[in-house]
């Protein structure tokens, strides 16, 4: 799996999972859901994306291999 499905899989399940915390838990956890998006624009712009930081270190390759 390249880096850039990695990012895509996880912002996905930390969306899913922020919008489960706010159903279930409290409604403030929506804060969670609002850092996640701000998160993905900013790295829209900037280039800088700290999941794929994370992901390249744990040994996963850019690209489009899976």
């Amino acid at each position: 799996m390249s880096i850039d499905r990695a990012v895509l899989v996880f912002a996905g399940f930390m969306i899913l999972l922020s919008l489960l915390l706010t159903y279930f838990v409290h409604p403030g956890f929506v804060w969670f859901t609002a850092f996640i998006g701000v998160n993905m624009i900013q790295s829209a712009f900037t280039g800088f994306c700290p999941a794929a930081t994370i992901f390249r270190k744990l040994g996963l390759r850019p690209g489009t291999a899976f």
